[in-house]
Parts: structure tokens; C-alpha cells; sequence
């Protein structure tokens, strides 16, 4: 009798939870931007390194080592990056302030990447940095965080960070998206909304405002290139030779795929016509190869990754762990949302990447190690056995 009570609780043991199926997404993801990446690259590459398969290679190499470290941050407890979270932001600025000593070098016009030994890109170190350092800082602040000063104190802890982005960097996408993350971390930890919809109001008014101020004229691409990049927004066919040539290329890439595509490596937009295609624009060149079909199936794994880890955040053991499945979230969320848009000209040109897909080794490396924290936090979570 004693022995069966004893097997009896053995079975009725929780188990460990795993989520193969965010783990078969993330893989198809990383498999398909591979893919797509020599598909859409390969030419460009010929003309300039003389060898097709060049980004191909060097995307090949980050994603086996982002791999890597996912699986290391995967089997870390989660806490350990609580204790870290001062470091973490302490890290973030000081890596963006290195873009301005001689480690710092320029690619395609933009100062954005450190040389230390390999190729870093300090704002994707920083998004993972801002991730760690909130959660830990709103678990912190308890329920004061439940306040109108609380929220407050805590948006303003990230303008900084924001800022040095914008400034030194001169990234306006990574900043905003930076302050996304932390905007939404803040907004699942507070009950009250209000407040929210009141500043998403003023954002959308603020905007709104240089909208039409640039459309009147009187803020022009004289002014600032970013007036110019609205200016292209709102006339792309008038600036067809210069900020709206992009754009345009990419909406006729997307029109030429119709239904099903024409094929995969049958894009005839990517010999030269839609610059970059393998970096920023390159759903424009999915749309063309796959069609709406294509391109809606790529979106709909994005969909099924983000209710992973509503899932994961939903079963978390403690709000530290929540929040960290949240800012993850609201990252790759914000990114793909802001990459179509862009490409479908619904909001001005800011170079955001497709997460996954897009061109970019720090990138990489830093969204999935982005992904193994979610694994931990997930794996922390017990599924209960009923038992007899």
C-alpha cells in the first residue's frame, strides 16, 4: 500500500512546461528569413562582394550563434537578469556613447555600429538592456507603479535612453520603438487606462500636427531630411527620383506579386530596383515572390508568436517574469507593425527591419536571446497532473 501512495505521488508530480510550438515558429521564421534572404540578396551581392551567397553566409553565422545563446539564456534562471537590471541600463548607454569615439564607424551614411572585434550594434543591445532593467524596476516600484506619478516617473527613467538613440545615432525608429517597449511594459502593469488613451491621443495629435504643417509647406525637407521623408509619404509619385523613389519601387514589388506571386527568386525588383531589398524593404519583395498569400502566411506565424507568449506571460509564476514575456513582446510586435506599414506606405520611411528576416546579425543574435528569455520564463511555469 505504502508503495503505490509513494508511485502515486510520483505521478502526480507537476511537470515542467516547454513550448515546442513557439520553438517550431521561431525555427520556421529563422529558416524562411534564411531563405528569403539568399533569394532576395543574392544579387546584390554578385555585384558587390562577387560572391552570391554573402549576406546569406554572414546571416547563416549570427543566426547559429543567436541560436546558441538562446539556448544558454534559455536554461538560466530568469532572476539572475533582475539583479542584473542597473548593469543593464548602465551597458545600454554606455555602448551608445561608444558610436562617438573611434570604435564607433559609419554603414551607408548612418554612424550606428561599433567595431570590437565584430560588428555591434549598440541599439539592439539596448532594447534587450531596456527590457531587463523595467521589468525589474516596475516590480520594484510595487503598487506605486499604479499611480499617475509612478507612470509618469517610470516613462521618463526611458526618455534618455531614447533620446541618446535619436541623437547619437541618429534613429529615430529604434527610439521610438525603445520607448514603445517601455510604454507598454508600464501600460500591462497599471490597471487604470485612462491615462493612456489620453497620451496615445496627444501622440497621434502631435503627428498629426507636423502632418499638416509639412503638407501646407512650412516645414520643409530644407529643414530636416525627416520633413522630407513626409513630404515623400504624402506625394511619393512627386519624389519619385529621390525620398519616394523606395517607396514606390517597394509598392510596385507588392502590386506585381498579385494572388499567389511570381515565384521564389523570380522578383524582378530586387535586381537593383528596390535599394537594400535585404534589409528593411524586403516584405515588399515576399509580397512579389509569394504574393498576399505568402506574405499573409509570414504575418500569420508573427501572429501565432505573439499568442505563445500572451500564453507564457498569461501562466508566468511572478510579474518579473510576465513583464520580461511583455517587453519582448512589444518589441517584435512594434517592429513587424512598423516594418509593413512602412513598406505599404502607411506611415513615412523610417528603416525598420522585419524581425527574423531582415538583414542583420546583432539583430539577430539579440532577438533570440530575447527568446530564450521568454523559454525561461516559460519553463518556470508547472503544468499540473491530476493524477488518479
Amino acid at each position: 500500500m505504502s508503495s503505490r501512495r509513494g508511485g502515486s505521488k510520483k505521478n502526480n508530480r507537476d511537470k515542467a512546461f516547454f513550448d515546442y510550438s513557439m520553438l517550431f515558429i521561431v525555427i520556421f521564421l529563422l529558416c524562411f528569413g534564411l531563405v528569403t534572404l539568399y533569394s532576395v540578396s543574392s544579387y546584390e551581392a554578385m555585384l558587390d562582394f562577387g560572391e552570391p551567397g554573402y549576406y546569406f553566409r554572414k546571416q547563416a553565422q549570427a543566426t547559429l550563434f543567436g541560436i546558441i545563446m538562446m539556448f544558454v539564456v534559455m536554461f538560466l534562471d530568469y532572476h539572475i537578469w533582475q539583479k542584473l537590471a542597473i548593469p543593464a541600463y548602465g551597458v545600454s548607454v554606455a555602448l551608445i556613447l561608444l558610436v562617438l569615439t573611434p570604435l564607433g564607424y559609419e554603414v551607408n551614411g548612418a554612424r550606428r555600429w561599433l567595431n570590437v572585434g565584430i560588428s555591434l550594434q549598440p541599439a539592439e543591445v539596448a532594447k534587450v538592456g531596456m527590457i531587463i532593467f523595467f521589468a525589474a524596476y516596475v516590480c520594484k516600484m510595487g503598487k506605486n507603479i499604479q499611480t499617475l506619478k509612478g507612470v509618469i516617473r517610470t516613462l521618463l527613467l526611458g526618455v534618455p535612453i531614447s533620446v541618446l538613440v535619436l541623437t547619437i545615432t541618429d534613429n529615430l525608429s529604434t527610439a521610438i520603438i525603445i520607448f514603445g517597449i517601455i510604454f507598454m511594459m508600464v501600460f500591462v502593469a497599471t490597471p487604470n487606462y485612462k491615462e493612456y488613451f489620453l497620451l496615445g491621443a496627444g501622440g497621434i495629435g502631435v503627428a498629426s500636427v507636423f502632418v499638416l504643417l509639412v503638407k501646407k509647406g512650412v516645414l520643409t525637407s530644407e529643414q530636416s531630411y525627416r520633413f522630407g521623408r513626409i513630404e515623400a509619404w504624402l506625394n511619393p509619385e512627386a519624389y519619385a527620383g529621390t525620398t519616394g523613389f523606395q517607396t514606390l519601387q517597394a509598392l510596385y514589388a507588392i502590386g506585381s506579386g498579385e494572388i499567389f506571386g511570381k515565384g521564389l527568386g523570380q522578383s524582378m525588383q530586387k535586381l537593383g530596383f528596390v535599394p537594400e531589398a535585404q534589409n528593411d524593404m524586403v516584405f515588399s519583395i515576399i509580397c512579389e515572390e509569394l504574393g498576399l498569400f505568402g506574405a499573409g502566411a509570414v504575418l500569420l506565424m508573427f501572429l501565432l508568436l505573439i499568442w505563445r507568449f500572451l500564453v507564457v506571460a498569461n501562466n508566468a509564476v511572478d510579474m518579473y517574469g510576465a513583464l520580461l514575456v511583455v517587453g519582448v513582446m512589444a518589441h517584435i510586435s512594434l517592429q513587424v507593425i512598423l516594418n509593413v506599414a512602412v513598406v505599404t506606405n502607411m506611415i513615412p520611411n523610417t528603416g525598420i527591419t522585419l524581425p527574423f528576416i531582415s538583414y542583420g546579425g546583432s539583430a539577430v543574435v539579440f532577438l533570440l536571446i530575447e527568446i530564450g528569455l521568454v523559454f525561461s520564463v516559460a519553463r518556470r511555469i508547472r503544468l499540473r497532473n491530476s493524477g488518479d
